[in-house]
């Protein structure tokens, strides 16, 4: 507030006290007319703009007297100076909450007036925004400040008729905001090695607001699945690996600078077992006797579900179970070289585990045929003489794949002539003869085949019979005799061993 003062008096030799109004100007503006009292006007404004003022007072004169304009009296206007108070609420807030900051710019006594103009606002260094004075108050909405201790200040940035300044320092304090958790698994119910999703939603609780970041560890009771990044606000995991029965999934948020942790209700996941398919087969099919042949039971999970079967399958050979074989990686074999000739059906049978149901396979016929069969024959003493016992002895083996010991009898010739029959033991059979003739014989041993085993022929083994020595006793009775006496000589002719036999032909006295 400015007041100027015109005094008005009368110039020698005039006198008295001039009555009437005086004009104020600033420069050529009228400012205001007031009259005068005792010869003194005055005016009071606070129009004044900011800068240097040539005021002058111009007295409009009267009857008595004429009108006179003051010398220019300078005025000069500065801009007034200002306090800035800040306010920010709710203080305590949590993050994301709408935190309201206003502004409050007054004139310093002597200055007056309200100001306008902008403020800024910060959060320490950072700027948080700009807004406009309105009845000397602005305000900004924030919800961006972080959890912690912030030193916030408002600046009035001035106008032309107000100086700039800055409030002291509030201190908002920003807490963490609550979270919620949600968890959902599908499909729920599932089987065991089905692929299940595991989604944790996570959630700001108001008056908190805004997008949780982090990341979520996923549970099963107290065992780990998994932990993963929020990516929204949203955090999944995958599993496959839930056996079978019921399970308590939680999801727990591990927090972040802004966000507290928090622990989804309990999701009850159902895993029930995989069905299985159980396919079996055999090698070689057909065999021969004796041969071993392998059979196997491939146990597969049936989709949704997945994973390796464990446990152990039952083979049935002609729906007679044999001991169970244990699976290795879904794989089961039995190895056999017992299976007698003929056909044999053959099944696999899956017993299940903790997380895969049963399953048997379809029958298939496994053909046994007879194994081939291989006959040695020797003959002993070779040569011989005649008469002498020669043992002959056929050896009858498995021809392989074949195996085991064969049975049965085993013929004996000499060329075609059967010489006699005997009966394997231990795949050995023998045949002793002494009446082979002199001379050179084919021998060959026959194995006449059984259930299990075919029929074979040795080779041919030569056996050479020589002639078989002999010795010649001479007596002749009686003995001491007379002239004229009748004399009778009598030779015994006999075998030398290993000749055997009584000698035929004549004997020369």
């Amino acid at each position: 507030m400015k007041t100027l003062t015109a005094t008005v008096t009368a110039v020698a030799p005039g006198a008295g006290t001039p009555t009437g109004t005086v004009s104020f100007f600033d420069g050529a503006t009228l400012l205001g007319t007031t009259s005068l009292s005792g010869g003194v006007a005055t005016f009071t404004t606070s129009t004044v703009a900011i800068g240097t003022h040539p005021l002058t007072a111009v007295y409009n004169g009267s009857g008595n007297f004429s009108t006179s304009t003051s010398p220019v009296d300078t005025q000069t206007v500065n801009q007034a100076g200002t306090t800035t108070a800040l306010t920010s609420a709710p203080d305590p807030s949590v993050f994301g909450q709408v935190k309201t900051l206003t502004a409050t710019v007054a004139a310093v006594a002597p200055g007056a007036g309200t100001p306008t103009g902008t403020v800024s606002f910060f959060d320490g260094a950072t700027l948080l925004g700009t807004t406009s004075l309105s009845g000397g108050v602005a305000t900004l909405s924030v919800s961006s400040l972080g959890a912690g201790s912030h030193s916030l200040t408002a600046v009035y940035n001035g106008d032309s008729n107000f100086t700039g300044s800055t409030s002291p320092v509030d201190t908002q304090t920003v807490t963490k905001a609550g979270t919620t958790t949600a968890l959902t698994s599908a499909p729920d119910p599932s089987v065991f090695g089905q692929v299940k999703t595991l989604t944790a939603t996570v959630a700001a609780v108001a008056p908190g607001a805004g997008t949780p970041t982090g990341t979520v560890s996923f549970f099963d009771g107290a065992t780990l699945l998994g932990t993963t990044s929020l990516s929204g606000g949203v955090a999944t995991l995958s599993v496959s690996s839930l056996g079978a029965g019921s399970h308590s999934l939680t999801a727990v948020y591990n927090g972040s600078g802004n966000f507290n942790t928090s622990t989804s209700p309990v999701d009850t996941q159902t895993v029930t077992k995989a069905s299985t398919t159980t396919t079996a087969s055999s090698s070689p099919n057909p065999s021969v006797f004796g041969q071993p042949v392998t059979l196997t039971a491939t146990v597969a999970a049936v989709a949704p579900g997945s994973g390796t079967p464990t446990g152990t399958v039952t083979f049935f050979i002609g729906g007679i179970p044999q001991a169970p074989v244990t699976l290795s990686g879904g794989v089961a074999t039995l190895t056999v070289s017992n299976l007698p000739v003929g056909t044999r059906s053959i099944q696999a049978t899956y017993n299940g585990d903790s997380n895969f149901t049963t399953s048997t396979s379809t029958t298939f016929s496994q053909t046994v045929n007879k194994a081939n069969s291989s006959t040695a024959l020797t003959s002993a003493p070779d040569p011989s003489v005649f008469g002498q016992a020669k043992t002959l002895t056929a050896t009858v083996a498995a021809v392989a794949p074949g195996a085991g010991t064969p049975t049965g009898t085993v013929s004996f010739f000499d060329g075609a002539t059967l010489l006699g029959t005997g009966t394997l033991s231990g795949g050995v059979a023998t045949f002793t003869t002494s009446t082979l003739a002199i001379g050179t014989h084919s021998l060959t041993a026959v194995y006449n085949g059984s259930g299990n085993f075919s029929t074979s022929t040795s080779p041919v083994d030569v056996q050479t019979v020589t002639k078989a020595g002999t010795t010649t006793a001479l007596t002749s009775a009686p003995d001491p005799s007379v002239f004229g006496q009748a004399k009778t000589l009598t030779a015994t002719v006999a075998a030398v061993a290993p000749g055997a036999g009584t000698p035929t032909g004549t004997v020369s006295f």
